[in-house]
């Protein structure tokens, strides 16, 4: 028998249909209640129609400077999986490179933005 698992996302909307809360569980999960979550990428293959499907959903808590890096902690963990996933280092290096830079250009903005 297969084991299954499942994870499990509420999230609550305003009038105008934007997300209020994100919460979350998994059944393999220690925890004993939901999760608090502001923002939320999921991503799904469709090996049938060759295209990722994708749910991307922030809270309107969510900063800006947050944003900045929940994309670059997610770019560099892509990379992670992209190297275990395949035999092509450099191309998970080059998108480390891009994700530090794509980091370096925010930090910069803000810094001219505070001047």
């Amino acid at each position: 028998m297969t084991k299954k698992s499942s994870i499990q996302i509420q999230v609550a909307l305003d009038e105008n249909k934007v997300p209020e809360s994100i919460e979350w569980t998994a059944s393999d999960s220690t925890a004993d209640r939901m999760n608090k979550a502001k923002a939320m990428m999921v991503a799904f293959w469709d090996g049938a129609d060759k295209t990722a499907l994708r749910i991307d959903l922030w809270t309107k808590e969510m900063m800006v400077d947050e944003m900045a890096d929940f994309f670059y902690q997610t770019m560099m963990t892509m990379a992670d999986t992209y190297q275990r996933a395949t035999p092509y280092a450099d191309l998970a290096n080059d998108l480390r490179t891009f994700a530090t830079d794509f980091y370096k250009k925010f930090e910069e903005k803000l810094k001219n933005q505070d001047q």
